[in-house]
C-alpha cells in the first residue's frame, strides 16, 4: 500500500512539473518570436580616452511596425562618472518593411578609471499588445590620465601673452568695410540724382473744332490789333482761322484756293452753300484791308468778327441719335 501510494504521489509531481515546463517553453517561444523584429545595438569609435576628451557612442534600434511598436530609451546625462556631452537627434531610415532610429551621443570623463557603458533598454509592444524589451551590449571605457613626469619641478604659471598685431590677419575686415562704404555711397548718390517721377497730369476733355475755332477767334479780339492800327495783321490772322475751319469741318482744301476760287467752291458745296453770304462779306472786307489799303469803319472790323462766330456756330455739325433697337418704332 505504501509503495502505491508513494508512486502515485511520484507520478503526480511528474505531470506537475511537465505542465510548468511546457509554460516555461510556450513563453519563452513567444518572446523568441517576436523579439526578432526589433533589434538594439550601440557601438563606440574609441575604447580609451584621456582625462576630458570625448568619445562616441552610437545606438541604432531596427524595428518592424507591423510587428510592434518600439520606445526609445531614457538616457540620463551622468552614469557611471560618465557625462553626456551632447546628444544628436534621433534620425529614421526607412528600407522596405523596416524602420532604423540612429541617436549619437557624445561622452567625456573627468575621472579616471575603467567605466562601464550599461546596457540600454527599450520598451517594446507588440502588435498583439504583449509588452517586451531589447536592450544593447554593455562597453568598458577607460578613461586614463595624462602622463606626468614627477621628476621635473613645477613650472610657474605663465601670464598672458600678446600676440603680435599683423594687418594681413585682418584683410578681408578692411575689404568688407571698404565694400559696405562704398555700396552706401552708391545708395545715397542714386537717391539724390535719381530723376524724380513726373505727376501725371490728368487729360481735359479734349476741344471739338467749333470750340477751339471760338477760343481762337476770342484771342484774337483780345489781341486789340486794328485798336492799335495793325489792321493788315488783324485781317491776316482773321483769314487764316476762318480758312482753316472751313478746311478741316467741310473737307475743302480753303487754305490753297483764292477768294474766287473759294467762294465758287461755296456755291457748289451742299454743306457750305449757306454759309456762302458770311463767308464772301468776311473775305471780300479781308482782301481790301490786305491788298487795296482799304480802312474799314470800326463797325466793319466789329460785323466781320460777328460774321465769322455766326459761321462757325451755324456750321456745327449735327449729331444725330441712334434709334435704341429694344425701343418699339412708330
Amino acid at each position: 500500500m505504501e509503495t502505491e501510494k508513494t508512486i502515485n504521489i511520484m507520478n503526480g509531481c511528474g505531470r506537475a512539473a511537465r505542465a510548468a515546463l511546457l509554460l516555461v517553453l510556450l513563453l519563452w517561444g513567444r518572446a523568441a518570436l517576436a523579439q526578432p523584429d526589433a533589434t538594439a545595438t550601440a557601438r563606440m569609435d574609441a575604447r580609451q580616452i584621456v582625462v576630458g576628451d570625448q568619445v562616441r557612442l552610437f545606438l541604432e534600434v531596427k524595428n518592424k511596425p507591423a510587428a510592434g511598436r518600439v520606445e526609445w530609451t531614457t538616457i540620463p546625462d551622468t552614469f557611471n562618472h560618465l557625462e553626456v556631452v551632447e546628444r544628436g537627434k534621433i534620425d529614421t531610415i526607412t528600407a522596405g518593411e523596416y524602420v532604423t532610429y540612429k541617436q549619437r551621443l557624445i561622452l567625456t570623463g573627468f575621472d579616471s578609471g575603467a567605466f562601464k557603458v550599461p546596457s540600454f533598454v527599450f520598451p517594446a509592444i507588440a502588435t498583439n499588445g504583449d509588452p517586451y524589451t531589447i536592450q544593447t551590449d554593455s562597453f568598458l571605457l577607460n578613461v586614463q590620465t595624462v602622463a606626468v613626469d614627477t621628476t621635473q619641478a613645477f613650472k610657474p604659471i605663465k601670464g598672458v601673452m600678446e600676440v603680435p598685431w599683423d594687418w594681413r590677419d585682418y584683410i578681408w575686415y578692411f575689404v568688407g568695410g571698404a565694400a559696405l562704404l562704398i555700396a552706401i555711397i552708391a545708395l545715397v548718390v542714386y537717391l539724390v540724382r535719381r530723376p524724380k517721377p513726373v505727376p501725371v497730369v490728368p487729360e481735359g476733355p479734349r476741344e471739338t473744332l467749333q470750340e477751339k475755332t471760338l477760343r481762337l477767334l476770342a484771342e484774337l479780339e483780345t489781341k486789340q490789333l486794328w485798336q492799335n492800327q495793325k489792321v493788315k495783321e488783324y485781317y491776316v490772322e482773321l483769314t487764316d482761322i476762318v480758312r482753316t475751319y472751313i478746311e478741316e469741318r467741310f473737307n475743302t482744301p480753303a487754305m490753297e484756293l483764292t477768294t474766287d476760287e473759294l467762294l465758287y467752291k461755296a456755291q457748289v458745296h451742299r454743306e457750305l452753300q449757306p454759309h456762302h453770304a458770311h463767308l464772301s462779306t468776311i473775305l471780300t472786307t479781308a482782301d481790301l484791308a490786305k491788298f487795296a489799303k482799304a480802312q474799314p469803319l470800326p463797325q466793319e472790323h466789329t460785323m466781320v468778327m460777328s460774321k465769322a462766330i455766326e459761321l462757325v456756330m451755324n456750321s456745327k455739325p449735327v449729331v444725330l441719335a441712334t434709334p435704341n433697337p429694344t425701343e418699339p418704332t412708330v
